[in-house]
C-alpha cells in the first residue's frame, strides 16, 4: 500500500480536486461537501462507524492558510516520527502554531499603527477566533516547555506529555480545518505501522 499524499491526509483529496472545489465554491454559492467524523472532531469512535456530516467549503480561503495547514500536518507527522520526546513535543507544538497561523492568515485584519507592542500568535488567535480561545490558552501555556525542548534541555517533558500533546494537536488541527471550512483526515490515522 502506498503512502497517502499530504493533500489527501490534510484535505481528503488531491491538490487538483481541492483546487477545483475551491474554484467551484468561489463562483457559486457555498457548496456542501461530505466529511467524515474526523472532520468534525477527533473522537474515540471509529471514523467508519460515524455518519458523514456536511462541511461548508468557504470560498476564497487564502492560499497562505492552506499552505500553513499543510505545514502543520507535515510538522505533526514529523512529531510522530521523532525518536526523542523533546523533539516530538517541540514539533507537535510547532504544528499547533502553524495551524493557529492558518486561522490568523484567514481572519486577521491589519491594524493601523502598532499598539500595545508585540503579541503572541496565541493572544491574536483568541482575539480573532474567540471560539478557539481555550485552545490558545492551552498552547500558550506550553510555549515555555517547547522553547526548553528546542534548546535541547533533557528531561523537560515526559514521553506521556509529548504523546498527549501530539493527540491534542491532532484534535486542534481538525478543529481549525473545520473552522476554515476545509476537510480534514486525521494525520495520526494515516501513519504506516
Amino acid at each position: 500500500m502506498s503512502a497517502p499524499t499530504l493533500d489527501t491526509v490534510l484535505f481528503g483529496t488531491s491538490t487538483a480536486a481541492a483546487t477545483a472545489a475551491t474554484a467551484t465554491t468561489a463562483t457559486t454559492s457555498p457548496t456542501v461537501a461530505t466529511a467524515t467524523s474526523t472532520d468534525v472532531a477527533a473522537s474515540a469512535a471509529a471514523p467508519e462507524a460515524a455518519t458523514p456530516e456536511p462541511v461548508v467549503l468557504r470560498p476564497g480561503l487564502p492560499a497562505a492558510s492552506r499552505d500553513l495547514l499543510a505545514g502543520s500536518a507535515r510538522e505533526l507527522l514529523g512529531a510522530v516520527a521523532a525518536d526523542d520526546v523533546e523533539t516530538r513535543y517541540a514539533r507537535a507544538h510547532l504544528a499547533a502554531l502553524r495551524a493557529a497561523a492558518a486561522v490568523l492568515a484567514a481572519r486577521a485584519r491589519p491594524r493601523g499603527r502598532r499598539s500595545g507592542g508585540v503579541r503572541s500568535a496565541w493572544v491574536l488567535l483568541a482575539e480573532v477566533a474567540p471560539e478557539l480561545g481555550e485552545w490558545a490558552a492551552f498552547f500558550a501555556a506550553g510555549a515555555g516547555k517547547r522553547a526548553a525542548a528546542e534548546a535541547g534541555l533533557a528531561g523537560v517533558v515526559s514521553e506521556r506529555e509529548a504523546d498527549d500533546l501530539v493527540r491534542e494537536v491532532e484534535t486542534f488541527l481538525a478543529v481549525v480545518a473545520r473552522a476554515l471550512g476545509v476537510g480534514h483526515q486525521s494525520v495520526l490515522d494515516t501513519r504506516v505501522s
